[in-house]
């Protein structure tokens, strides 16, 4: 069994494009350009040396031994937080504004939830002089309001979404809709693995330098290139695509993705896709999506907004449902207590995305000789202050 994209745009059961008629050009027009681009050696030049230059790869892979010597195994952390603008969203943007001048297209749309996505965004539209317009949930533009701001001080548009529950959903939705009233000059800029072929597979590429970087830095630390665990944090699964990829057909590296179980899977407020999901389509994809019997979207919570998507992206729901992958879900709480107990431990703030990461340690027992490799997606200074108002100092 292959855990990679098919020709056709499935991973197993999952992926494919179910797009209007109206998209059907665009979709083509990447689909047909993006892997040719990935094979020439100019883009690659220009990719790698503004993620080098620009971005600031490599992210260091640090051994966080304090917190080793706590869970009783190796943990080394991928610092994609140490990354421009603060999380691993920049490695993506980077690829698909070089594939948009590449397109001719002189508008930039994007949705996003944290913010994280709409920063990096507005970033490389304001390196590459282009229009763009971020789409954001009415209720992210409040618990995100620094990530609206930078993409203010960027150039950016920001729309606040006010339909549905005002969160990353409705914010690809509406995005999704700007794309079909603008086809001819518009590029859309989705920042997880999900969407329509080949989005799923281009976000993963683009993000693969992280498991590349993973491979070179655990071999010149531990003499071997291959850890026995990566983590990572999953809503859409962008920053958990690329920390998976060079392993994906490797089952001696074992793959583990931590979801936002919310106040927990036995309430109504969760977005813990894998648990609580069952198979249909969501914004042009075949995936795990939380729906009612009836195919209607039943609303996701967490109280992080890169986490609070009812979907999952179609390489991860293939990861789960064919066993490949372990998946966990933690719950808010869990997630405080874990940024705090890193924070105190490694003097590190992670996002409150990365803290649910961090809080599966507390679910799963590694041996003492396992070597733990844990994405650190992003950087806490956006969600500063959600952990003040629920974090109970001594």
């Amino acid at each position: 069994m292959s855990y990679n994209v098919d020709d056709k745009g499935f991973y197993g059961q999952f992926g494919g494009a179910f797009v209007p008629e109206m998209l059907y050009a665009n979709i083509e027009e990447i689909r047909v350009n993006y892997r040719e681009l990935l094979k020439e050696k100019n883009f690659l030049s220009q990719f790698n040396a503004l993620l080098k230059d620009y971005v600031g790869r490599p992210s260091p892979l640090y051994f966080a031994k304090r917190l080793s010597q706590k869970y009783q195994t190796k943990i080394y952390l991928k610092r994609e937080d140490l990354l421009h603008t603060g999380a691993h969203k920049i490695n993506n943007t980077i690829g698909q504004i070089l594939l948009a001048k590449r397109l001719n297209k002189t508008r930039i749309i994007a949705e996003t939830g944290a913010g994280q996505h709409g920063v990096a965004t507005a970033t490389v539209c304001a390196l590459m002089d282009m229009k763009c317009i971020v789409y954001m949930g009415e209720k992210d533009t409040i618990r995100q309001a620094l990530n609206v701001g930078r993409m203010r001080m960027l150039g950016a548009e920001v729309i606040p979404v006010t339909s549905g529950s005002r969160t990353l959903k409705d914010a690809t939705n509406e995005a999704i809709r700007d794309w079909i009233s603008n086809p001819k000059d518009t590029h859309y800029i989705i920042g997880s693995a999900v969407g329509p072929h080949p989005y799923p597979d281009m976000v993963a590429q683009f993000q693969s330098v992280i498991s590349k970087e993973i491979k070179t830095q655990l071999l010149q630390q531990t003499g071997s290139e291959n850890p026995d665990y990566v983590i990572a944090c999953v809503g859409g699964g962008s920053n958990a695509a690329g920390a998976f990829y060079h392993f994906l057909e490797d089952k001696n590296v074992g793959l583990i993705l931590v979801e936002a179980a919310g106040k927990g899977v036995e309430t109504d407020y969760s977005a813990a896709t894998s648990v609580l999901g069952s198979i249909g389509i969501i914004h042009g994809s075949k995936t795990l999506l939380m729906q009612t019997s009836d195919g209607q979207i039943i609303e996701p919570y967490s109280i992080s907004a890169g986490l609070d998507y009812p979907g999952i992206g179609p390489m991860h729901a293939h990861l789960i449902t064919s066993g490949r992958a372990e998946v966990f879900a933690c719950t808010d709480q869990e997630a405080i207590k874990a940024a705090i107990n890193l924070t105190r431990l490694e003097g590190i703030i992670p996002a409150l995305e990365t803290a649910h990461a961090f809080a599966m340690l507390e679910k799963r027992k590694f041996d003492s000789g396992d070597t733990v490799v844990l994405n650190v997606s992003g950087r806490g200074d956006k969600d500063i202050n959600t952990y003040l108002n629920n974090i109970q100092y001594e």
